[in-house]
């Protein structure tokens, strides 16, 4: 067994995670257990700047307000403001306060100076702007389209005015209350107001399709994606604002669903530009069903990497990162018998595994689930080692 399993493990370089596929992935996905992590961005770091210079990957992605992420994008491809405030404006969820999400903005600006647009490294974020708390206002990605379509566009083909928008939308604090996420009574998102909002989106993103020849030719590719990101933005908020209203007890299970498939909808956008890398949450990222205990029972709900995976094939790859020890966070050495386990017994500090092959040998054994005594970290599944086109596994993560 132990001679079966060192022959899936490689060493940690970006020709390791290429040998995992017949061909490059045209979105390549590494996953994490837990965030935060300063070791494992950094790696992550290591293993992107490789597949940027050896594979032509030309834009990375991270789980991260996809509105806010242009404000990164705008800096490392053409310097606009400074990084200070790219890392205060251009992540959610305080992302922009780790080290090594700021070391990767910064690589990124130095890597793209002087270099043609062609060549260029891109920045996106494919979450929606959603927090832990709550969502966005629609304002700004609704206000953006129809910006970006009066300009272009004969104001008789446009359904409604700004000045409708703004009225109907009424003060962002309406729209951005936190009760909203534990009590529907609180959400604006199945008023009035907001069912009208959700049919004037539709109507504005429906121009823009019908209109693409034209604002192709007059604008630019570039200008016509954000507007296309604009209108996934702005119905996605409002179709998960409705059901932040919805009192059934399916309400969790939609909100999750809605979140990864506004994720999935960016992805194949990003697909759509060129080959991307891709960072986010292991779970995020699985071929399998995502599950999660919340304060009413398990939800389930399809994952961004499994929606993408059905319309990409072979074309979307994904490696989840597993870590043996985070003794910080009460993370000891994991049980022989699990998967980390197994992987923890190997020389190496860090690896790459074949996890297919990883699977078929341990076909027979059927390793332990790991338990976490931590809420933060996730375990590998080892009933999902199949679905994963390979695995980073980090020995021990130094206390901080």
């Amino acid at each position: 067994m132990a001679t079966d399993i060192k022959e899936t493990v490689h060493a940690v370089d970006a020709g390791a995670i290429m040998s995992l596929f017949p061909a490059r992935p045209r979105l390549l996905a590494l996953g994490e257990p837990t965030h935060g992590e300063d070791t494992l961005l950094d790696l992550r770091n290591e293993l992107f700047r490789q597949l940027v210079e050896e594979e032509g990957y030309r834009t990375i992605a991270i789980e991260s307000d996809c509105m806010r992420g242009l404000v990164v994008d705008d800096y490392v491809t053409s310097g606009t403001g400074t990084l200070d405030e790219v890392m205060e404006e251009g992540f959610s969820h305080g992302w922009g306060a780790f080290t090594g999400n700021r070391e990767l903005v910064r690589w990124m600006r130095a890597y793209n100076d002087g270099r043609p647009a062609p060549e260029q490294v891109r920045f996106a974020g494919f979450d929606g702007p959603l927090e832990i708390t709550g969502a966005d206002s629609p304002r700004q990605a609704l206000t953006a389209l129809h910006g970006y379509l009066a300009a272009w566009v004969d104001a008789d083909l446009l359904p409604c005015t700004a000045d409708t928008l703004d009225r109907l939308l009424g003060s962002d604090d309406r729209w951005t209350n936190p009760a909203a996420m534990m009590d529907p009574a609180e959400s604006v998102g199945q008023s009035t107001e907001a069912r009208r909002l959700r049919l004037l989106a539709d109507e504005l993103v429906a121009v823009l399709d019908a209109q693409t020849p034209y604002l192709l030719a007059a604008t630019s590719q570039g200008d016509l994606d954000r507007a296309r990101l604009y209108g996934r933005t702005a119905t996605g908020l409002l179709r998960y604002h409705y059901s932040m209203a919805d009192t059934s007890p399916a309400r969790m299970t939609r909100l999750c669903a809605l979140r990864d498939l506004m994720m999935a909808h960016n992805l194949l956008a990003l697909a759509a530009r060129g080959p991307a890398l891709l960072y986010a949450h292991n779970s995020h990222f699985q071929r399998e069903k995502s599950t999660m205990q919340m304060w009413q029972g398990s939800v389930q709900w399809w994952s961004a990497g499994a929606l993408v995976s059905t319309q990409l094939g072979e074309g979307y790859g994904f490696v989840a990162t597993g870590l043996g020890t985070l003794r910080h966070q009460g993370v000891d050495t994991p049980a022989p018998d699990t998967v980390e386990g197994l992987l923890y017994a190997q020389p190496e500090d860090r690896c790459v595994i074949d996890a297919p092959r990883l699977a078929t040998a341990l076909s027979d054994t059927r390793p332990a689930r790991r338990l976490s005594p931590w809420f933060g970290y996730a375990p590998l599944d080892p009933a999902h080692l199949s679905g994963y086109d390979g695995i980073v596994f980090v020995k021990d993560v130094p206390q901080k």
